[in-house]
């Protein structure tokens, strides 16, 4: 068991961890992208609903 924690250890030490400047850059573009994808598929099942209550 010791033996695990010690490799986990020294493997944590190689990460590359990201900046705080990166972590907001990166959060930004994820909760904009959402957003985005969002009003899409919106206004796809409006257009969609609105279609439907045409034709049927």
């Amino acid at each position: 068991m010791f033996k695990f924690f010690k490799s986990v250890n020294q493997t944590m030490a190689k990460v590359s961890w990201p900046t705080w400047k990166q972590n907001r850059r990166d959060t930004g573009v994820v909760v904009i992208s959402s957003i985005l994808f969002g009003a899409y598929l919106g206004l796809l099942d409006l257009l969609f609903s609105y279609l439907t209550q045409l034709f049927l």
